[in-house]
């Protein structure tokens, strides 16, 4: 499909599946452009192409969020088809379980791991990005995090996630928060907006049969995020339209 010069582009890391992919959906049905990043070929192309079916401007782009040469290679890319990014939103995670609740047993290597997609990764992809996003007219920076990732939510015996703790899963979204609130900062004189998201608990892959929330509804906050109006705000830990306790 042509992609007309009104078209805002989106890129959703992990956006085969999940949701990453309903978010691209969701974005696609607003008439934008949406880059499916996907590290594995037939899975990003499988779901690019069923984004199709549905009248969706849906391009599979391959993205290896661990991969400083995918990186730059995605980034060439985009650069070349479409001269820059509207809308980034980093949605690659993973959730590695290994003895929660034993904060002093987890091993070191499960934290390396942990971070290094969920928080090393979304760093160097954004930072890869950026200068793109500044040829937006007004560039939209969305980070998927999780109410498990507030330190406030966890020191608070009343709250829910309470005694909810995964370290390494946790801690990795609280460095997430802290990165979105820095680049907000540094971005605060531009058009960029910055904002981290927390979906809900969703029936996914990571979530479970058991969660609470579709599909649809986890890729709301996100979906809000990246088409804030001019007047929206950055630098925010939101779910729903609410603000979250840091």
């Amino acid at each position: 499909m042509a992609t007309t010069n009104q078209s805002r582009i989106a890129l959703i890391t992990g956006g085969n599946k999940g949701i990453g992919l309903e978010t691209a959906r969701q974005l696609g049905k607003q008439g934008i452009t949406v880059l499916i990043g996907a590290r594995d070929a037939s899975r990003g192309q499988s779901a690019a192409e069923s984004l199709r079916k549905e009248g969706i401007d849906a391009r599979f782009q391959p993205l290896e969020v661990t991969d400083a040469a995918s990186i730059a290679a995605a980034a060439k890319t985009i650069e070349r088809d479409f001269g820059r990014l509207d809308i980034l939103i980093n949605n690659a995670g993973t959730l590695l379980y290994q003895r929660e609740h034993v904060a002093s047993e987890v091993s070191i290597q499960t934290l390396r791991d942990t971070f290094e997609i969920n928080f090393f990764g979304l760093v160097a992809v954004t930072q890869a990005l950026l200068p793109l996003i500044r040829k937006s007219k007004a560039g939209r920076i969305v980070n998927l995090t999780s109410i498990l990732g507030s330190i406030a939510e966890h020191a608070d015996p009343n709250s829910p996630i309470y005694r909810a703790k995964f370290l390494a899963y946790d801690s990795s979204k609280a460095a997430v928060n802290m990165f979105t609130n820095h680049l907000a900062y540094e971005l605060r004189e531009t058009p960029i907006k910055v904002n981290a998201a927390h979906p809900g608990w969703v029936k996914t892959d990571l979530g479970g049969p058991d969660a609470p929330m579709e599909l649809v509804d986890g890729a709301k906050t996100g979906v809000a995020l990246a088409t804030l109006p001019e007047t929206g705000p950055s630098g925010g830990y939101f779910h729903l339209g609410v603000h979250m306790r840091w």
